[in-house]
Protein backbone atom coordinates (compact mmCIF):
# COMPACT_ATOMS: atom_id res chain seq x y z
CA UNK A 1 0.00 0.00 0.00
CA UNK A 2 1.38 3.39 -0.98
CA UNK A 3 0.19 5.45 1.98
CA UNK A 4 1.22 8.78 0.47
CA UNK A 5 -0.83 8.11 -2.66
CA UNK A 6 -3.79 6.91 -0.57
CA UNK A 7 -3.76 10.06 1.55
CA UNK A 8 -3.50 12.34 -1.48
CA UNK A 9 -6.36 10.50 -3.16
CA UNK A 10 -8.47 11.07 -0.04
CA UNK A 11 -7.53 14.76 -0.01
CA UNK A 12 -8.57 15.13 -3.65
CA UNK A 13 -11.89 13.33 -3.22
CA UNK A 14 -15.11 15.35 -3.40
CA UNK A 15 -16.02 14.22 0.12
CA UNK A 16 -13.01 14.34 2.42
CA UNK A 17 -12.68 11.74 5.19
CA UNK A 18 -11.00 12.53 8.47
CA UNK A 19 -7.88 11.24 10.14
CA UNK A 20 -8.01 12.50 13.74
CA UNK A 21 -5.35 11.46 16.25
CA UNK A 22 -7.78 9.20 18.01
CA UNK A 23 -6.97 6.33 20.35
CA UNK A 24 -7.23 7.06 24.09
CA UNK A 25 -11.02 7.74 24.14
CA UNK A 26 -11.55 4.08 23.24
CA UNK A 27 -10.74 3.29 26.89
CA UNK A 28 -14.33 4.36 27.60
CA UNK A 29 -15.68 1.67 25.30
CA UNK A 30 -13.35 -1.02 26.67
CA UNK A 31 -13.86 -0.08 30.32
CA UNK A 32 -10.13 0.17 31.04
CA UNK A 33 -7.90 2.93 32.42
CA UNK A 34 -5.22 4.82 30.55
CA UNK A 35 -2.68 3.34 32.95
CA UNK A 36 -3.75 -0.18 31.97
CA UNK A 37 -3.78 0.67 28.28
CA UNK A 38 -0.25 2.08 28.07
CA UNK A 39 1.18 -1.09 29.58
CA UNK A 40 -0.73 -3.72 27.57
CA UNK A 41 -0.11 -4.68 23.95
CA UNK A 42 -3.40 -6.63 23.61
CA UNK A 43 -5.42 -3.68 24.93
CA UNK A 44 -3.66 -1.26 22.59
CA UNK A 45 -4.35 -3.56 19.64
CA UNK A 46 -8.03 -3.76 20.63
CA UNK A 47 -8.19 0.05 20.84
CA UNK A 48 -6.77 0.45 17.34
CA UNK A 49 -9.15 -2.20 15.98
CA UNK A 50 -12.15 -0.57 17.70
CA UNK A 51 -11.33 2.85 16.24
CA UNK A 52 -10.88 1.34 12.77
CA UNK A 53 -14.14 -0.60 13.07
CA UNK A 54 -16.43 1.98 14.68
CA UNK A 55 -15.36 5.21 12.98
CA UNK A 56 -14.83 6.37 9.41
CA UNK A 57 -11.20 7.25 10.07
CA UNK A 58 -8.85 6.93 7.10
CA UNK A 59 -6.33 5.00 9.21
CA UNK A 60 -5.93 3.58 12.69
CA UNK A 61 -3.35 5.34 14.86
CA UNK A 62 -1.62 3.84 17.88
CA UNK A 63 -1.20 5.72 21.14
CA UNK A 64 0.53 9.09 21.24
CA UNK A 65 2.35 8.31 24.48
CA UNK A 66 5.40 10.58 24.37
CA UNK A 67 6.95 9.05 27.50
CA UNK A 68 7.78 5.65 25.98
CA UNK A 69 11.03 6.56 24.27
CA UNK A 70 12.36 8.63 27.18
CA UNK A 71 11.53 5.79 29.55
CA UNK A 72 13.61 3.45 27.39
CA UNK A 73 16.60 5.76 27.96
CA UNK A 74 16.04 5.50 31.71
CA UNK A 75 13.81 8.51 32.45
CA UNK A 76 11.37 8.25 35.33
CA UNK A 77 7.72 8.14 34.26
CA UNK A 78 4.63 8.86 36.32
CA UNK A 79 1.54 6.82 35.48
CA UNK A 80 -2.01 7.80 36.35
CA UNK A 81 -5.43 6.27 35.87
CA UNK A 82 -6.86 8.61 33.28
CA UNK A 83 -4.01 10.79 32.02
CA UNK A 84 -1.19 10.03 29.61
CA UNK A 85 2.11 9.17 31.35
CA UNK A 86 4.44 12.05 32.17
CA UNK A 87 8.23 12.16 32.24
CA UNK A 88 9.66 13.35 35.55
CA UNK A 89 12.97 15.01 36.33
CA UNK A 90 16.08 15.53 34.25
CA UNK A 91 18.10 12.56 33.07
CA UNK A 92 20.86 14.52 31.27
CA UNK A 93 22.14 17.81 32.68
CA UNK A 94 25.70 18.11 31.32
CA UNK A 95 28.02 17.03 28.52
CA UNK A 96 29.48 14.20 30.60
CA UNK A 97 26.03 12.71 31.08
CA UNK A 98 25.30 13.16 27.38
CA UNK A 99 28.48 11.24 26.56
CA UNK A 100 27.69 8.52 29.09
CA UNK A 101 24.10 7.75 28.19
CA UNK A 102 23.69 4.69 25.98
CA UNK A 103 21.33 4.16 23.09
CA UNK A 104 18.71 1.75 24.45
CA UNK A 105 18.14 -1.72 23.12
CA UNK A 106 14.69 -2.46 21.74
CA UNK A 107 13.80 -4.52 24.81
CA UNK A 108 14.08 -1.49 27.12
CA UNK A 109 11.09 -0.22 29.07
CA UNK A 110 7.75 -0.51 27.30
CA UNK A 111 9.21 -0.54 23.78
CA UNK A 112 8.35 -4.24 23.33
CA UNK A 113 4.76 -3.54 24.41
CA UNK A 114 4.27 -0.88 21.75
CA UNK A 115 5.95 -2.92 19.01
CA UNK A 116 3.87 -5.99 19.88
CA UNK A 117 0.72 -3.86 19.91
CA UNK A 118 1.32 -2.98 16.26
CA UNK A 119 1.86 -6.64 15.38
CA UNK A 120 -1.39 -7.66 17.09
CA UNK A 121 -3.35 -4.74 15.65
CA UNK A 122 -2.21 -5.47 12.10
CA UNK A 123 -3.87 -8.87 12.31
CA UNK A 124 -7.11 -7.25 13.50
CA UNK A 125 -7.31 -4.43 10.91
CA UNK A 126 -7.32 -5.83 7.36
CA UNK A 127 -8.91 -2.88 5.59
CA UNK A 128 -7.23 0.31 6.84
CA UNK A 129 -3.64 1.52 7.14
CA UNK A 130 -2.05 1.37 10.57
CA UNK A 131 0.06 4.27 11.83
CA UNK A 132 2.33 3.92 14.83
CA UNK A 133 2.92 6.86 17.13
CA UNK A 134 6.46 8.03 17.89
CA UNK A 135 8.10 11.09 19.40
CA UNK A 136 10.41 13.33 17.35
CA UNK A 137 14.13 13.83 18.05
CA UNK A 138 14.07 17.29 19.65
CA UNK A 139 10.97 16.48 21.70
CA UNK A 140 12.69 13.33 22.99
CA UNK A 141 15.86 15.25 23.80
CA UNK A 142 13.73 17.77 25.68
CA UNK A 143 12.25 15.06 27.83
CA UNK A 144 15.71 13.71 28.60
CA UNK A 145 17.25 17.13 29.34
CA UNK A 146 14.11 18.91 30.67
CA UNK A 147 11.89 20.83 28.28
CA UNK A 148 12.94 24.21 29.67
CA UNK A 149 16.62 23.54 30.35
CA UNK A 150 17.25 22.26 26.84
CA UNK A 151 16.49 25.72 25.40
CA UNK A 152 19.21 27.33 27.55
CA UNK A 153 21.58 24.50 26.69
CA UNK A 154 20.98 25.08 22.97
CA UNK A 155 22.58 28.51 23.47
CA UNK A 156 25.16 27.72 26.17
CA UNK A 157 26.31 24.20 25.24
CA UNK A 158 24.97 23.40 21.76
CA UNK A 159 27.35 20.49 21.31
CA UNK A 160 25.81 18.76 24.31
CA UNK A 161 22.36 19.03 22.74
CA UNK A 162 23.66 17.71 19.44
CA UNK A 163 25.16 14.69 21.19
CA UNK A 164 21.81 13.89 22.79
CA UNK A 165 19.98 14.46 19.51
CA UNK A 166 22.33 12.15 17.65
CA UNK A 167 21.72 9.33 20.11
CA UNK A 168 17.98 10.04 20.22
CA UNK A 169 17.74 9.92 16.43
CA UNK A 170 19.70 6.67 16.15
CA UNK A 171 17.36 5.10 18.69
CA UNK A 172 14.23 6.42 16.98
CA UNK A 173 15.38 4.99 13.65
CA UNK A 174 15.89 1.60 15.30
CA UNK A 175 12.48 1.85 16.95
CA UNK A 176 10.82 3.00 13.73
CA UNK A 177 12.27 0.04 11.86
CA UNK A 178 10.94 -2.31 14.54
CA UNK A 179 7.47 -0.80 14.19
CA UNK A 180 7.73 -1.16 10.41
CA UNK A 181 8.68 -4.83 10.68
CA UNK A 182 5.80 -5.37 13.12
CA UNK A 183 3.35 -4.21 10.47
CA UNK A 184 2.96 -0.44 10.72
CA UNK A 185 2.24 1.30 7.43
CA UNK A 186 3.71 4.54 8.71
CA UNK A 187 4.42 6.81 11.65
CA UNK A 188 2.73 9.79 13.24
CA UNK A 189 5.92 11.55 14.34
CA UNK A 190 5.24 14.06 17.12
CA UNK A 191 7.69 16.95 17.37
CA UNK A 192 5.69 19.52 19.39
CA UNK A 193 8.63 21.01 21.33
CA UNK A 194 10.10 22.26 18.06
CA UNK A 195 7.00 24.38 17.65
CA UNK A 196 7.68 26.57 20.67
CA UNK A 197 11.28 27.56 19.88
CA UNK A 198 12.61 30.07 17.38
CA UNK A 199 12.89 29.16 13.69
CA UNK A 200 16.68 29.44 14.02
CA UNK A 201 16.82 26.93 16.88
CA UNK A 202 14.39 24.59 15.12
CA UNK A 203 16.52 24.76 11.97
CA UNK A 204 19.58 23.65 13.91
CA UNK A 205 18.23 21.32 16.58
CA UNK A 206 15.10 19.72 15.13
CA UNK A 207 14.76 19.78 11.36
CA UNK A 208 18.06 18.11 10.36
CA UNK A 209 17.39 15.23 12.74
CA UNK A 210 13.78 14.82 11.61
CA UNK A 211 14.96 14.80 8.00
CA UNK A 212 17.59 12.19 8.83
CA UNK A 213 14.93 10.01 10.45
CA UNK A 214 12.54 10.40 7.51
CA UNK A 215 15.26 9.54 5.01
CA UNK A 216 16.12 6.42 7.01
CA UNK A 217 12.55 5.16 7.41
CA UNK A 218 10.24 6.46 4.69
CA UNK A 219 9.57 4.44 1.55
CA UNK A 220 6.75 4.22 -0.99
CA UNK A 221 5.06 1.80 1.39
CA UNK A 222 5.93 3.40 4.73
CA UNK A 223 4.92 7.01 5.37
CA UNK A 224 6.12 9.45 8.01
CA UNK A 225 3.52 12.07 8.98
CA UNK A 226 5.11 14.98 10.82
CA UNK A 227 3.04 16.42 13.67
CA UNK A 228 3.79 19.78 15.25
CA UNK A 229 1.10 21.53 17.28
CA UNK A 230 3.28 24.44 18.40
CA UNK A 231 2.25 28.04 17.87
CA UNK A 232 5.50 29.04 16.11
CA UNK A 233 5.18 26.71 13.14
CA UNK A 234 3.81 29.44 10.86
CA UNK A 235 7.21 31.14 10.93
CA UNK A 236 9.15 27.98 10.03
CA UNK A 237 7.02 26.35 7.35
CA UNK A 238 9.69 26.42 4.64
CA UNK A 239 12.04 24.40 6.84
CA UNK A 240 9.28 22.08 8.00
CA UNK A 241 8.17 21.25 4.47
CA UNK A 242 11.81 20.65 3.42
CA UNK A 243 12.02 17.72 5.84
CA UNK A 244 10.43 15.45 3.24
CA UNK A 245 7.56 13.89 5.20
CA UNK A 246 4.65 12.24 3.41
CA UNK A 247 2.27 14.64 5.19
CA UNK A 248 2.28 17.38 7.82
CA UNK A 249 -0.14 17.59 10.73
CA UNK A 250 -0.75 20.92 12.49
CA UNK A 251 -2.41 21.94 15.73
CA UNK A 252 -5.17 24.40 16.48
CA UNK A 253 -2.68 27.06 17.61
CA UNK A 254 -2.42 28.07 13.95
CA UNK A 255 -4.94 28.87 11.22
CA UNK A 256 -5.21 25.88 8.91
CA UNK A 257 -6.15 28.04 5.96
CA UNK A 258 -2.99 30.14 6.40
CA UNK A 259 -0.89 26.95 6.47
CA UNK A 260 -2.48 25.75 3.24
CA UNK A 261 -1.93 29.09 1.53
CA UNK A 262 1.78 28.77 2.32
CA UNK A 263 2.09 25.09 1.40
CA UNK A 264 3.08 23.90 -2.06
CA UNK A 265 0.27 22.00 -3.81
CA UNK A 266 2.19 18.73 -3.58
CA UNK A 267 2.58 18.99 0.21
CA UNK A 268 -0.23 17.27 2.11
CA UNK A 269 -1.41 19.11 5.24
CA UNK A 270 -3.72 17.92 8.01
CA UNK A 271 -5.50 19.49 10.99
CA UNK A 272 -6.87 21.05 13.11
CA UNK A 273 -10.12 20.92 15.16
CA UNK A 274 -9.34 21.82 18.78
CA UNK A 275 -8.96 18.58 20.80
CA UNK A 276 -9.91 20.25 24.10
CA UNK A 277 -12.31 23.07 23.24
CA UNK A 278 -14.30 20.91 20.83
CA UNK A 279 -13.60 17.20 21.38
CA UNK A 280 -13.62 17.46 25.19
CA UNK A 281 -15.54 20.60 26.17
CA UNK A 282 -17.67 21.12 23.09
CA UNK A 283 -21.12 19.84 22.21
CA UNK A 284 -22.32 17.96 19.18
CA UNK A 285 -23.65 21.22 17.78
CA UNK A 286 -20.45 23.18 18.42
CA UNK A 287 -18.39 20.36 16.90
CA UNK A 288 -20.57 20.38 13.80
CA UNK A 289 -20.10 24.13 13.44
CA UNK A 290 -16.32 23.85 14.00
CA UNK A 291 -15.95 21.17 11.33
CA UNK A 292 -18.18 23.08 8.91
CA UNK A 293 -16.12 26.23 9.44
CA UNK A 294 -12.87 24.33 8.87
CA UNK A 295 -14.21 22.74 5.71
CA UNK A 296 -15.62 26.03 4.42
CA UNK A 297 -12.15 27.52 4.61
CA UNK A 298 -10.06 24.51 3.61
CA UNK A 299 -12.05 21.92 1.66
CA UNK A 300 -11.16 23.57 -1.64
CA UNK A 301 -7.51 22.66 -1.19
CA UNK A 302 -6.63 19.36 -2.84
CA UNK A 303 -3.75 18.87 -0.39
CA UNK A 304 -5.84 19.04 2.80
CA UNK A 305 -7.31 16.41 5.11
CA UNK A 306 -9.40 17.25 8.20
CA UNK A 307 -8.17 16.05 11.57
CA UNK A 308 -7.99 16.94 15.22
CA UNK A 309 -5.38 19.52 16.17
CA UNK A 310 -3.58 17.03 18.38
CA UNK A 311 -4.10 13.82 20.31
CA UNK A 312 -7.70 13.60 21.57
CA UNK A 313 -7.82 13.20 25.39
CA UNK A 314 -9.19 10.01 26.88
CA UNK A 315 -12.19 11.70 28.48
CA UNK A 316 -13.49 13.28 25.27
CA UNK A 317 -17.20 12.35 24.96
CA UNK A 318 -17.86 9.86 22.19
CA UNK A 319 -20.82 11.95 21.07
CA UNK A 320 -18.40 14.70 20.06
CA UNK A 321 -16.14 12.24 18.24
CA UNK A 322 -19.14 10.88 16.35
CA UNK A 323 -20.24 14.45 15.56
CA UNK A 324 -16.82 15.14 14.00
CA UNK A 325 -17.17 12.25 11.57
CA UNK A 326 -20.86 12.94 10.95
CA UNK A 327 -20.10 16.55 9.99
CA UNK A 328 -17.76 15.25 7.26
CA UNK A 329 -20.20 12.71 5.85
Amino acid sequence: MNIREMLFAAAQAEKKRGLPILSFPATQKLGVSVEELVQSAPLQAEVMALIARETDTLAAISLMDLSVEAEAFGAQVRFSQNEVPAVLGQLISCEEEADAIEIPALDAGRIPVFVDAIRLAKAKIPDKPLLAGMIGPYSLAGRLMDVTEIIYTCYDEPETVHKVLDKATKFLIDYGNALKVAGADGLMLAEPLAGIISPELAAEFSMPYVKRLIQALQTDHFAVIYHNCGNAVSSMLEGIFAQGAAAYHFGNAVEMEAILKAAPENVLCMGNVDPVAQFVKGTQDSMTLAVQDLMRKCSGYSNFLPSSGCDIPAHAPWQNIEAFFRALS
